[in-house]
């Protein structure tokens, strides 16, 4: 071997034994300063009580302060966008909800600063919370058949309320008439609480509800539960049959939040913060917050969190696409 390429490579070797010198002295180094979570929505939504309830736990496994801020706006653009941008040291993150991650881009992609599959390190799912099918009291319909037989009977003539163009009850919508094979009028309301309060005075005979907005309700005898979104049934509707139950095969949407860093994160961080928050999700008195939101705790490893995103992605826009759905 010639000197000049032995040299070559004997310094190209000592570059990479610095290197990851260097990222392992980073790695025990870390954390030695707050970290900054950033939640894209407003404070006392479900995002921000799950990472709430997580604060403490976290704080003492890290030795860190951990810092909340809320910035919601632009479907959690604004708030993950910022999270793309800040520097790749584990010392900001996002909460990131299934919209941000796997629907914005399909939908409204120009409007983004960032590409969520290139531009971020997912860390862990956090917590999913299934979706419910309700009909007003007003309503004949008592079951996803009773739904399919009115809807092939009077195409068109039925329609489902949900809490907004793109949102996650929007496309279980969509998704609801495709495996149906149905036609029906997908009605967009500013927000679960318009879309609860119009199927409840029986002004739109359906709608898709997330569970802590409903459960209550549908307890009360006030709102009839067709069917939830989920794979299997959940604890908090226990008698409630799946979609997939009742003949929409293979039929599963859930909202669904997780935790992201900038791309460029080392590994050794993002394994470093993996380990906590899969811990603090084990806690008991997290748990039992959790779960009196409707929700689940969900914690996976970052490779498979990642994996699920792209996933969640292809589904959702080949949804978008055949049923042409577009921005507002």
């Amino acid at each position: 071997m010639f000197p000049s390429i032995r040299q070559g490579m004997i310094r190209a070797l000592v570059v990479v034994l610095s290197l990851s010198l260097s990222a392992i002295e980073t790695a025990n180094a870390y954390p030695d300063q707050p970290i900054k979570i950033i939640v894209t929505f407003p404070p006392g939504g479900s995002a921000d009580i799950v990472i709430r309830a997580l604060q403490p736990a976290l704080a003492e496994m890290l030795r860190q302060p951990i810092v909340i801020e809320n910035r919601a706006g632009a479907g959690g653009n604004i708030g993950i966008g910022a999270v793309a941008q800040a520097t790749q040291d584990g010392y900001t993150l996002g909460v990131a909800a299934a919209g941000v991650l796997t629907v914005n881009p399909h939908l409204n992609r120009a409007a983004m600063s960032f590409d969520p599959i290139k531009d971020l390190a997912p860390v862990t799912l956090l917590a999913e919370i299934p979706f419910v099918l309700v009909s007003s009291q007003q309503s004949a319909i008592g079951s996803v058949a009773d739904l399919i037989a009115k809807a092939k009977a009077q195409p068109q003539g039925l329609s489902i309320g949900h809490g907004g163009n793109g949102t996650a009850m929007h496309l279980t919508s969509a998704l609801l008439a495709q495996k149906a094979g149905i036609g029906i009028q997908l009605i967009a309301y500013r927000g679960t609480a318009p879309a609860t309060t119009d199927v409840l005075a029986g002004h739109v005979p359906l709608a898709v509800l997330d569970i802590p907005a409903s459960k209550q309700l549908i307890g009360d005898g006030k709102l009839k539960a067709l069917g939830v979104s989920a794979a299997k049934r959940v604890a908090f509707l226990p008698d409630v049959p799946t979609l997939a139950e009742q003949g929409l095969s293979g039929f599963e949407s859930i909202g669904w939040f997780g935790i992201v860093a900038p791309a460029g994160t080392p590994p050794e961080i993002v394994n470093t913060l993996n380990a906590a928050f899969v811990k603090a999700l084990s806690d008991p008195a997290a748990i039992e917050k959790i779960r009196v939101l409707g929700a689940e705790p969900a914690p996976t490893s970052a490779e498979a969190f990642a994996i699920f995103i792209q996933s969640e992605s292809a589904k959702w826009g080949k949804l978008i696409a055949e049923a042409g759905i577009k921005a507002e």
